[in-house]
């Protein structure tokens, strides 16, 4: 099944009849007391005449999770749902402690569709091979389709040869669902779906025998040092930060430090929306 319908399906059968009928989009959006949204070629456009309420959140968080909400209250705390690769962004009161991952109330959620797109960016494909060893930027604003180039660059050096290592920490990047994946990441590529990134790089370093360690926006100071421990292994890094371009990332404080690090050699940019997207490479100099 496509991560479209997937989606799809996880909302109120109103929505789901009236979404069936336009076939695609990038994002699904519910605010409680505004009319359902959908995100498509960088415009958000209505498709329901019909306000949401809680009631529609909780349909899709109780289905989404198996109609076991508390087993997934670690995620939801950090905001955000897994569910077969649709990473589901969650808003509302949120409670030190309380059921529902530490909401009180939901008021808003966002469904982000995952898509396979075969071809993008593959002229960029050779620099990424001769400089496998170095370590590779991919940065877009949010929502700029970091994750699908990450994941197309994965699986075109893994059938290259490339034995890749990919952190999956929130499975977005496989799509994995009881040990199969659902998208392609290559046949040299060994998966940790679920497994924060310092653990799951260590890990891939000390069992797998990786050349190349993948792993979706850096966001964290942890996120820094595990970096920096790969980079001291001698294996090579591919990952994904939100910034337009490197000088952009050099003016935030941890991605300051990141660049100075001199772990990352090159970056590919990615810029505008939906299928009129680009990509370029930069190389990063201080």
């Amino acid at each position: 099944m496509d991560r479209y319908q997937q989606a799809v399906d996880l909302l109120p059968e109103d929505y789901r009849l009236r979404l069936e009928k336009i076939k695609e989009a990038e994002e699904i959006r519910l605010r409680v007391g505004r009319a359902p949204t959908i995100l498509r070629d960088g415009r958000e456009q209505s498709f329901s005449e019909r306000r949401s309420d809680e009631n529609d959140l909780l349909c899709v968080l109780e289905r989404a999770s198996g109609a076991s909400l508390h087993s997934v209250a670690d995620a939801m705390r950090q905001g955000y749902l897994s569910y077969r690769g649709v990473r589901i962004g969650v808003c509302g009161t949120a409670l030190s402690v309380g059921v529902g991952g530490g909401f009180g109330q939901f008021s808003s959620l966002c469904l982000r569709i995952p898509g396979e797109w075969r071809g993008i960016g593959r002229e960029l494909i050779p620099r990424l091979q001769e400089n496998l060893h170095s370590g590779t930027l991919i940065l877009s604003p949010p929502g700029g389709g970091k994750t699908s180039l990450l994941r197309e660059y994965i699986r075109c050096l893994s059938e290259g040869g490339v034995r890749v290592g990919a952190v999956d920490e929130r499975n977005e990047l496989s799509a994995s669902d009881e040990g199969c994946a659902a998208f392609d990441l290559g046949r040299c590529t060994d998966t940790l779906v679920g497994m924060n990134k310092t653990e799951g790089a260590m890990l891939l370093l000390r069992c797998m025998n990786v050349q190349l360690i993948a792993m979706d926006e850096i966001t964290k100071a942890e996120d820094l040092e595990t970096v920096l421990q790969i980079a001291g292994c001698g294996v090579g890094i591919l990952a994904s930060a939100h910034a337009a371009d490197p000088g952009q990332m050099y003016r935030r404080p941890l991605y300051r430090a990141l660049l100075e690090s001199g772990v990352f050699t090159q970056a590919v940019c990615i810029s505008g929306t939906g299928k009129s997207r680009r990509y370029r490479l930069e190389e990063i100099r201080l």
